[in-house]
């Protein structure tokens, strides 16, 4: 009842392709395709970055909360010292 026919969608393509032509909507496609495949190749490339940034590490990495465990260590260390 409130869809589209395939006469609706037909009469659709027949006008848009004499608005814009043949030519034009061949180059927004293919334009349209290569910016997708460009897309998922950023998107695979970005992952393996991220994979091999973490197995290229030669030291472990250390969270917040370890630095601030650290640098409270570092500050005993120095009181300490003064005081003797």
């Amino acid at each position: 009842m409130g869809g589209i026919s395939i006469w609706q969608l037909l009469i659709i393509a027949v006008i848009v392709v004499l608005l814009f032509g043949t030519n034009k909507l061949r180059t927004l496609g293919s334009d349209l395709g290569s910016s997708i495949k460009g897309f998922k190749k950023a998107m695979s490339d970005d992952e393996t970055k991220e994979k091999s940034a973490q197995d290229d590490a030669d030291f472990q990495t250390k969270t917040l909360a370890d630095t601030q465990h650290s640098d409270v260590k570092k500050d005993d260390a120095k009181s300490n010292k003064e005081q003797v």
